[in-house]
């Protein structure tokens, strides 16, 4: 056998001796004192000579778009001035565009929403012709009407709620059918009156074509109460005929 090869002995790490640093400022942290030149303490690594601390800002500066710091005359009055000016600026747009935004709203929300037929609770002709009373242009029979006896004469219609009215329809004529449609005149124009709750007076000319059926016309009124129909602009007027008026409904928003 041969002889185990002797191994060599590891080497023996010596740590070396760091000299101490002179004397100086005491650390504000641990008291142990550094060279003036460092920057931070050599035992807790803590910083010597600290910056002083910036005053807490007012609560109104940590606001956008006051949060931005600013150094002292760099144009803060004017900065004030200029987000016064677009705020005022702002608050006038508003208020003068208020009306025509709340209009573009409630149309939208009409053409979005779907509409319900409401009914009025009463209803009073300033002339009826005998047989024909205004009530039948609500009954839902387009071959029953409300007869005129001249121009000019109107219908009330009142409702037991203020409501939106979004669209109506009138069926012109004394039927919806065709071959009754001409029996007797027509309206081709009508002024709608609408009164809301609050007695604001609204007023509409409507134009009506001469054929018989529905005619649908879109509204967006808000707050109606009242609606009064005047029949102006009669065709087809003669010696023993009268205005006839079909059907007369109410759409609201639901």
């Amino acid at each position: 056998m041969r002889p185990a090869k002797p191994v060599a002995p590891r080497p023996v790490v010596r740590q070396t001796a760091v000299p101490e640093e002179g004397e100086g400022v005491p650390c504000p942290s641990c008291a142990t004192p550094n060279l003036p030149s460092r920057r931070f303490c050599r035992r807790c690594a803590a910083e010597l000579q600290p910056a002083a601390k910036a005053a807490p800002l007012p609560w109104w500066r940590t606001v956008w778009p006051f949060r931005r710091r600013v150094r002292a005359s760099s144009g803060r009055g004017v900065r004030l001035l200029v987000i016064l000016a677009v705020v005022l600026a702002l608050c006038a747009g508003g208020f003068l565009l208020l009306p025509a935004g709340r209009a573009l709203l409630e149309d939208t929300r009409d053409k979005l929403g779907k509409a319900k037929p409401v009914t009025p609770v009463g209803i009073e002709a300033s002339a009826e012709v005998p047989g024909h009373p205004a009530k039948n242009s609500t009954d839902g029979l387009s071959d029953r009407y409300w007869g005129a006896p001249a121009p000019g004469a109107s219908v009330t219609y009142t409702f037991g709620k203020p409501f939106r009215l979004v669209d109506l329809i009138i069926t012109n004529g004394a039927s919806a059918k065709p071959e009754a449609y001409a029996g007797q005149a027509r309206a081709l124009q009508v002024t709608m009156e609408v009164t809301s709750q609050d007695g604001e007076k609204r007023t509409k000319q409507l134009t009506l074509s001469d054929k018989p059926g529905p005619q649908p016309i879109p509204t967006g009124i808000s707050d109606v109460r009242t609606i009064r129909l005047v029949l102006r602009s009669p065709t087809g007027l003669a010696k023993g005929r009268h205005l006839a008026v079909a059907e007369v409904e109410f759409f609201q928003r639901s």
